[in-house]
């Protein structure tokens, strides 16, 4: 397994992957699979706000893919950015997030971002401990925001301090 920058010769695997995810699973809350087009615009985009789209390359194919965006769009949260990681089926529990989260990380904090993001349904178990076990803390959970299936999701919150080295404490505006 190799994890490197995608290239345009990558977006079939990751549209292949991220429809995967609409389809089969609560981790895009969206019920419609995406286009070629789109996803082509959202990797342009991606690059040309110097986001990095990392891949894990399996003898040539893409086995999963990681990034981050900008949390929101208002210029007093650039400091502050939001992961996304996807494996494809029959990969997931090699460590291939782990290693993608892993180097992502390590690129938010080279590019001087403040604080990481992770925005994941609170049922996706998996997800939620790949996030603690690299030192994400829960900072929220908002109940019924969203739904998928047929049923209410609720998305938990978890950030990690980029620059410091510290862990965010959820209480610390209550105080």
């Amino acid at each position: 397994m190799i994890l490197r920058d995608a290239r345009d010769s990558d977006l079939d695997g990751i549209l292949t992957i991220h429809n995967a995810a609409i389809r089969s699973s609560t981790a895009i809350w969206t019920d419609d699979e995406v286009p070629r087009d789109e996803r082509a615009a959202w990797f342009a985009a991606q690059r040309a706000a110097g986001n990095p789209v990392l891949v894990a390359d399996h003898d040539g194919a893409v086995a999963g893919y990681a990034t981050y965006a900008q949390w929101r769009a208002k210029a007093g949260y650039r400091h502050t950015v939001e992961d996304s990681v996807y494996v494809a089926d029959g990969f997931q529990g090699r460590g291939l997030g782990r290693a993608l989260m892993t180097e992502l990380v390590a690129r938010a904090r080279a590019a001087g971002h403040h604080v990481m993001l992770a925005d994941i349904e609170a049922g996706n178990a998996a997800s939620v401990r790949l996030h603690e076990s690299l030192g994400f803390t829960h900072v929220g959970r908002l109940p019924e925001i969203g739904t998928k299936f047929g049923r209410w999701l609720d998305l938990a919150v978890l950030a990690l301090p980029l620059q410091g080295g510290g862990k965010v404490d959820p209480w610390r505006a209550t105080r």
